[in-house]
């Protein structure tokens, strides 16, 4: 591995790529404490210290801990995330963005644009909401955490944050197009790693103050190397089905004739599913927070991670979104014409529709499979966890969401050092883009 990173260096486009992800990062980092104006810092800091372990705490981790001190980046890439939800829901409901998706890079630039769209007109309706939520909340000590309240207030903050996650968007598709590795996922992957150090000191404080016994912390970390561990090992796994080729002869030349196999991966959808499900999840509940009702408190009371409502919708959500993000990125059909036209076919099955059933088949079985490793990762350590009062937000989610966005962006690097022909990280190609 060693070798590997030591390759990096060789390849000037691969170096300037990595230093301009890691760039726009610590930009979005130096964002994320711009203050928003007209806010009382040290009320707000004291409401969301309440608020840890809550569904606020889980929107303020994906946010990297800018909802905490109402940064400009406050509300985050999570608009975006809906955004592209409900873009992927209406192409299979609307003909026009459907024939779009099948226009290949017209067409993605086209949807892309209108997730755009959908992001700035998400971003202004949760600002406008936060807005009327900060000037109806106050600090434990009952201080008001707006300074002065009205429409001037209301209409700023909803332009500063409309304007911070149009800049976040912005900077993760730079990062994806000029940059290594998935932008959007990259800034995710930041605010939740940032969060890292806060948490070890918050630990070693209560281990020393006597409040958390040594055997819990070895626990705790046992926990998390087991959950990493089972993170990495079903995040590379596949399921190869054998695929035969024919000979061809054409002119002097034959064709085809070996054996290969046809990977899919046991979690095809990857990080997205938990990401897509918080943020389905957070809309409603952020809402129901800053709306002042009885009914709506108790709304965000049952949508608090831990409680046994959450949970299940947490779940219900997951399950849904590995299965419909499957079969938005792979085809089973296309995959069986693809092979069939070039004299490919599956052994003991016909080419063709059987073939194109087999795969669906076996990746159905797969798709569930997948859904229930990624529920519980994502749901049983936070149920564990609660039960310990545990004074910071640490979850399977978060875990999920930093494995696989690192095993993603290495696997990208690895395939730049071997389209150069140098040495990757493994030498027996354990990286699962490697393959």
């Amino acid at each position: 591995m060693i070798g590997g990173l030591g390759n990096i260096s060789k390849i000037p486009e691969l170096q300037k790529r990595i230093f301009f992800t890691f760039g726009l990062l610590i930009v979005y980092r130096i964002g994320a404490h711009v203050p928003t104006p007209g806010i009382d810092a040290a009320a707000l800091a004291a409401y969301f210290e309440q608020a840890k372990g809550s569904l606020l705490g889980l929107f303020d981790m994906f946010a990297g801990g800018a909802l905490s001190n109402l940064s400009v980046f406050a509300l985050g890439i999570m608009p975006y995330i809906s955004a592209s939800i409900i873009l992927q829901l209406l192409t299979i409901a609307i003909p026009h963005l459907e024939k779009l998706s099948k226009e290949g890079e017209a067409g993605r630039r086209k949807i892309t644009q209108y997730t755009r769209y959908g992001t700035v007109v998400l971003s202004i309706i949760q600002g406008f909401g936060i807005a009327i939520g900060l000037e109806n909340m106050a600090g434990p000590t009952g201080a008001s955490i707006v300074l002065e309240t009205g429409w001037g207030f209301r209409l700023m903050t909803m332009i500063t944050l409309t304007a911070g996650t149009a800049f976040i968007m912005w900077l993760g598709e730079q990062i994806t197009e000029k940059g290594i590795g998935n932008g959007i996922s990259l800034i995710i992957f930041a605010g939740i790693v940032c969060r890292g150090p806060e948490a070890i000191i918050s630990t070693f404080q209560l281990l020393s103050a006597g409040e958390m016994g040594i055997f819990f912390i070895v626990i705790l970390i046992i926990m998390m190397v087991a959950v990493v561990g089972t993170i990495v090992y079903v995040e590379s796994a596949q399921r190869r089905i054998p695929v035969q080729y024919a000979k061809r002869v054409v002119g002097r030349k034959v064709y085809g004739g070996q054996s290969t196999h046809l990977p899919l991966k046991v979690n095809t959808a990857g990080v997205i599913p938990p990401i897509f499900a918080s943020s389905i999840i957070m809309f409603p509940a952020t809402i129901a927070n800053f709306i002042p009702h009885p009914w709506m408190k108790q709304v965000a009371d049952m949508l608090v991670p831990g409680r046994m409502v959450y949970e299940l919708l947490y779940i219900a959500f997951i399950v849904f979104f590995c299965y419909f993000y499957t079969a938005v990125t792979f085809n089973p059909v296309d995959v069986a014409d693809n092979m069939k036209k070039y004299g490919g076919y599956v052994p003991g099955i016909r080419p063709g529709k059987k073939t194109a059933d087999y795969i669906d088949d076996v990746l159905t079985r797969l798709t569930f499979s997948g859904a229930i490793y990624v529920s519980a990762v994502c749901v049983l350590p936070s149920i564990l966890i609660s039960y310990f009062n545990v004074p910071f937000y640490f979850g399977g989610t978060a875990l999920l969401i930093v494995v696989g966005v690192a095993l993603d962006t290495a696997g990208q690097i690895e395939t730049h050092l071997l389209t150069r022909q140098y040495e990757g990280f493994m030498k027996k190609g354990k990286i699962a883009k490697r393959r």
